[in-house]
């Protein structure tokens, strides 16, 4: 079995009305993460919403700056985004890596971990 050298800090939203991106960021500041690991119901971050639009395509990685750009600069509890629009400027300025996958697929996430090819979307 491979080891991982490195830790890994596992964490959800705590409080209602807080994001559990921004939760992640701050944790990753006060740790001193280089990343973070987004795991949600989605694979990859899209061009647009894939349920309203078929032509929305899958993005593999894209810079903090064409992110903010989507996803806009204010957030309210339940917005519908793939990193919540606070946390991504926090994110950015701190210069993390966030990576967005799907949260069942374990095997990918296990890829991710060991910085093996995966199925994601890598923000930076």
């Amino acid at each position: 079995m491979d080891t991982f050298p490195g830790r890994i800090l596992v964490a959800a939203g705590w409080k209602p009305g807080f994001s559990s991106d921004n939760d992640a960021v701050l944790l990753a500041e006060r740790f001193g993460a280089k990343m973070v690991i987004n795991l949600s119901n989605i694979e990859k971050v899209y061009t647009d919403d894939p349920r309203k639009n078929p032509n929305a395509k899958p993005i593999d990685r894209i810079s903090w700056l064409d992110f903010r750009k989507m996803v806009g600069d204010d957030w309210v509890p339940g917005k519908n985004t793939p990193f919540d629009p606070i946390a991504s400027r926090k994110a950015e300025e701190l210069g993390l890596q966030v990576i967005c996958a799907a949260g069942k697929n374990l095997s990918n996430l296990e890829k991710i971990i060991k910085n093996e090819d995966f199925i994601g979307t890598v923000i930076a």
